[in-house]
């Protein structure tokens, strides 16, 4: 039995998804609170659902019981639920998982972390994570502990300013620094196949897409697809910085810090990761063209 915690996520529902395809016996720890519909379609999926939280110790345990890998995804960076926080969630809630999983005979632990490159010092996200990574490394679980670049579909997207449908793109720094974006479907296909390739057994394995391409080169991309050029809106390092100087709590502070990262890059070499799994990550042209066509 494989467990799931952050299924209802949209990466943990695609892991959820290539697990049953794969027919791998699948349970998911969600929350009275996670919305109806997607219960309903891990249910549909057939995937056995337990409900829990992370911030339930005991939840954990029962969650736990009988199974042999757990995959976790979740983090409380866009969660509003009542006693959310980095703190509870993303450092103790994870690390109580750990625990529990150890208690229970769990045989392999998969998390998924963030990429080194992906901020600095005093991101509460990011510490939260390494503390749990390094939690995981002393439990005596076997693990797999994946590290991915920026998600497309979020950095990528009109939320965080890349307007495809308005042809607008905001610029962190000066867009000239590479990034490996990658494509969340991947990173869940990294975390399924972790499951049986040696390579990802007891490694941290930084994964981004097959290319690293700077902010700039991406707007062109988009640009040749929809036909039209893309109006551009700088924001400075320097900016940044002062976003992140004046922030005035951790969720502020950890996006501050992460454009801070997408202004000075983070190209990751994929070439032997690539060889070691035997699959090709999307790349963002690929990503580019999926978008494009779903524009009106």
């Amino acid at each position: 039995m494989n467990l799931v915690v952050g299924a209802t996520g949209t990466l943990g529902g695609e892991i959820c998804r290539r697990l049953v395809t794969a027919g791998q016996p699948l349970r998911a720890l969600v929350r009275g609170t996670s919305d109806p519909a997607k219960k309903e379609q891990l249910q549909k999926l057939g995937v056995e659902l337990a409900q829990g939280d992370l911030k339930n110790r005991a939840s954990l345990d029962a969650a736990c019981r009988g199974v042999k890998v757990v995959v976790s995804t979740p983090t409380a960076i866009l969660s509003r639920a009542v006693g959310d926080s980095f703190e509870t969630v993303d450092l103790r809630g994870q690390m109580q998982l750990v625990d529990a999983a150890r208690a229970a005979g769990v045989e392999r632990f998969i998390f998924v972390s963030v990429s080194k490159g992906l901020g600095g010092r005093g991101n509460p996200l990011l510490e939260a994570k390494r503390e749990v990574e390094k939690h995981i490394q002393q439990s005596g679980l076997a693990y797999t502990i994946l590290r991915p670049s920026f998600f497309m579909e979020i950095w990528l997207s009109a939320h965080l300013g890349f307007d495809v449908a308005n042809a607008k793109a905001t610029v962190y720094g000066s867009g000239q620094n590479p990034i490996s974006y990658i494509s969340l479907a991947d990173v869940a296909r990294f975390a399924v196949e972790s499951l049986s390739n040696p390579i990802a057994r007891n490694a941290v394995i930084e994964v981004g897409g097959p290319e690293a391409l700077p902010p700039l080169r991406v707007i062109e991309i988009f640009e040749k697809l929809v036909g039209r050029p893309f109006e551009r809106q700088f924001v400075s390092e320097q900016e940044l910085e002062a976003r992140k100087a004046a922030a005035s709590n951790a969720l502020e502070l950890t996006f501050a810090d992460l454009q801070l990262a997408a202004a000075r890059g983070d190209a990751i070499d994929m070439a032997e990761t690539i060889k070691a799994f035997s699959f090709q990550p999307q790349s963002v042209e690929q990503y580019a063209r999926a978008v494009v066509a779903t524009q009106p």
